[in-house]
């Protein structure tokens, strides 16, 4: 089951000692202490899978190691390495304890959450024609320690909506690196699941039921996640024993949900194309312009179908440049 609200703690490390050492070299015998190193610092990094809050279930506390102490022979002691945390695109993190919110909206975007401690000076800083044997030195600044709140609202440029076993996770396979489970059963998918086709992310929302929307099944947490993506992909089966009213079932759980869903743009795909009488396909589509939709007939086996979800998908890569570019 997908996980997309929790609460952990983060904490970076704290600074590194500094050290307070003499020279035991002959004639020289001055203060010889390096600085302790900087603290790791805690960041959130976006990536494609959206199950990546699962992890945060068990183990709520998350620290940074500390940074080195300093040393002898004017050596400072090893920055630590930053800790990241992979969290899923549309994670919001609300920083409890700072009051502080930050949204990761890209793959691979990179966001400090908790700030590494300073190191310590070490006694070779503090020397001076005044002092010239100072045994003082610094202890490390503590890094800073944050509860927050992750949510995951998802992004998507286009989200894959319908009934369950209808398609959806073959052809986001098809299209993109995903590698979303497949089967002919119902509810194969039982949680989204993410794709990159070039600049676009397409995201295969499992399968929605009649009664979604007042709570059936795991309907909300779905119809959730197609709250933020901009374009809906909808398919019906083509063996369906009756697809408009397939196509209207899943309308009527978007429209009780949130009627903004309705106002998306929409492409409605004929999947298993290939498997029904062609004369078949010719009288949905039909039944769908009587409708006033016109309904794609599409087939993973079949390369042409493909390629013109491929020229939409292009066309939208195209609107969203353009829209980047005015911004």
């Amino acid at each position: 089951m997908i996980v997309d609200d929790i609460k952990i703690m983060v904490s970076a490390g704290h600074g590194g000692k500094g050290m307070s050492t003499f020279s035991k070299i002959k004639f020289v015998l001055g203060p010889t202490g390096g600085n302790g190193g900087i603290g790791g610092n805690v960041f959130l990094e976006g990536c494609a899978d959206l199950g990546a809050l699962r992890k945060f279930r068990f183990k709520k506390d998350y620290n940074a190691k500390d940074g080195e102490n300093g040393k002898s022979g004017l050596h400072d002691g090893k920055n630590a390495d930053d800790f990241i945390l992979l969290v899923p695109v549309g994670t919001v993190c609300h920083n409890i304890t700072a009051h502080k919110d930050i949204e990761i909206t890209k793959i691979g975007q990179r966001e400090l959450v908790a700030k590494g401690g300073i190191g310590g000076k070490g006694n070779w800083y503090f020397r001076s024609a005044t002092n010239t044997s100072p045994r003082q030195f610094q202890e490390g600044k503590p890094g800073e320690r944050f509860e927050l709140h992750l949510e995951l609202k998802m992004i998507a440029d286009v989200g894959f909506v319908g009934l369950p076993n209808v398609g959806k996770s073959s052809l986001l396979n098809e299209l993109t690196k995903a590698n979303a489970k497949v089967a002919n059963y119902p509810f194969t998918t039982l949680e989204p699941n993410l794709g990159v086709y070039y600049d676009l992310i397409l995201a295969d929302i499992p399968g929605i039921i009649e009664g979604a929307s007042t709570g059936k099944g795991l309907g909300i947490k779905f119809l959730k996640h197609i709250e933020r993506t901009k374009v809906l992909f909808h398919f019906i089966s083509a063996d369906s024993a009756s697809p408009l009213q397939d196509y209207k079932t899943i309308r009527q759980e978007l429209e009780t949900y949130s009627t903004a869903l309705l106002e998306k743009p929409e492409y409605i795909f004929l999947s298993k194309s290939d498997v029904v009488d062609e004369k078949i396909i010719l009288n949905i589509e039909k039944e769908f312009q009587k409708f006033g939709k016109t309904a794609t007939p599409i087939s993973i086996i079949d390369t042409n179908s493909i390629s013109s979800v491929k020229e939409i998908l292009n066309q939208l890569i195209k609107e969203k440049n353009i829209a980047e570019s005015n911004n």
